[in-house]
């Protein structure tokens, strides 16, 4: 254990503390409460799947049909546009139910559409009585890779992560796990992670840090086209809204004791030796893969699909500008990571755990992680994720292999996006 925090805090910060925590609350229940009126992006990456798996058809092989492509990818996707509101449908959506029913195009949709090989294939057949000619074999190799990598890569990884847990439930019931080594953090009180969470992370970056970051954004992006204009104003706001809680933190880091400062630092970083850092964070990613999988597959059989999906996977959705993707793919992979687990696992984790017993830590810490994430669709599977960044942070007794771990949870995240 490190030193005991700090006691006897002034009355002023317990005040405060207080009053961030009344705010913050309410700012966070009506943000979840506002996040079912997004809609969620599954429908979208449904139907990015079934057309790719279309396209995909000539060139999958027979044993991989039923796990691919199911008994009829053209059906299902005429099913599915077939059962969406007209008004859901967009121009190029419409033309390709109108091809898959069979009926004649309009005037206007008879051109080819370049850079679009699925609707290329579907008029070709419409002209051609040989549907075996409008087949490009290129696009149909491609779109198999991207289903391919796509569909099994969460179906392997949730079948090693399986393994794992097995292998680490088999040590546990033997006694053969290795002791995890004793928590080490910030000196600071309960009062300060309220401070710190509530106040600097929630009132101040939610609330008043817009005020500031909006007007910039606008400022800095006027002369960007869409969606590069979507991307770097995503960039900056984060990293404006970040910057609250990390000063806040300096300065308790500041304000602590010399003596008291343990092997490592206060965050834990200990990012020597590299190789067991990744090591640990490949095996945590997986071991949590196929639990937050069934944590999801649950809640769309009992609730159906949740709404309010995260709107920078609308925005990764939408974009094909090369130069919007990688601004978003730094804000996902680099910067979220390394704040959230900075706030999360490197401060308020530790103080939990030390006050309030490691189980109690583990999981305010990860249902705080969720709930600032603000989608009540999400907050089961983040939870669940939070957990085990959670559990790796302890285990390791290092911040660095939680921040790989959620760095590539969303690098995987973010490449499944780019593939549908």
């Amino acid at each position: 254990m490190s030193s005991p925090p700090r006691e006897a805090n002034p009355r002023w910060k317990v005040i405060l503390a207080s009053l961030s925590l009344v705010v913050a609350g309410s700012v966070w229940v009506s943000g979840l409460v506002g996040s079912l009126s997004r809609p969620s992006v599954n429908p979208a990456l449904s139907l990015q799947q079934q057309e790719l798996s279309v396209l995909a058809e000539p060139a999958v092989p027979e044993t991989l049909r039923p796990l691919l492509l199911g008994e009829d990818p053209r059906q299902v996707l005429l099913d599915s546009l077939d059962q969406s509101p007209a008004l859901q449908l967009n121009e190029r959506q419409s033309l390709l139910l109108t091809l898959l029913k069979g009926e004649e195009p309009a005037a206007d949709g008879q051109a080819s559409v370049p850079g679009d090989p699925l609707l290329d294939q579907l008029l070709c057949e419409k002209r051609l009585s040989d549907a075996s000619a409008c087949i490009d074999q290129s696009a149909a190799d491609a779109a198999f890779w991207r289903l391919a990598f796509s569909g099994l890569l969460p179906l392997g990884s949730a079948l090693l992560g399986c393994a794992f847990l097995l292998i680490q439930g088999w040590r546990l019931f033997r006694g053969t796990a290795r002791p995890w080594p004793a928590v080490k953090g910030p000196a600071l009180t309960l009062i300060d992670m309220a401070l710190l969470v509530a106040g600097g992370f929630v009132v101040i970056s939610a609330l008043g840090v817009p005020l500031v970051a909006v007007p910039l954004t606008a400022a800095l992006t006027a002369g960007l086209a869409s969606p590069r204009r979507e991307a770097v104003s995503v960039v900056i706001s984060y990293s404006v809204m970040a910057l609250p809680s990390l000063l806040i933190l300096l300065r308790q880091l500041k304000a602590l004791p010399a003596t008291q400062l343990p092997p490592g630092g206060w965050m834990q970083w200990r990012p020597r030796p590299f190789g067991s850092a990744i090591g640990s964070a490949l095996a945590g990613w997986f071991m949590v893969t196929p639990v937050v999988m069934l944590t999801g597959w649950l809640l769309v059989r009992l609730l159906g699909d949740p709404s309010g999906s995260n709107p920078l996977l609308e925005l990764v959705l939408a974009s094909r500008d090369p130069l919007a993707l990688a601004l978003l793919a730094f804000t996902a992979v680099i910067l979220a990571p390394l704040f959230e687990e900075i706030i999360f696992r490197g401060a308020l984790l530790p103080v939990l755990a030390r006050r309030l017993g490691s189980s109690w830590g583990v999981l305010l810490s990860a249902l705080f992680f969720a709930m600032a994430h603000i989608s009540l669709g999400e907050l089961a599977p983040l939870t669940v994720l939070g957990i085990g960044l959670a559990l790796l942070r302890l285990s390791s007794g290092r911040l660095l292999p939680s921040v790989l771990m959620h760095a590539l949870w969303n690098a995987v995240t973010f490449l499944n996006l780019l593939l549908l």
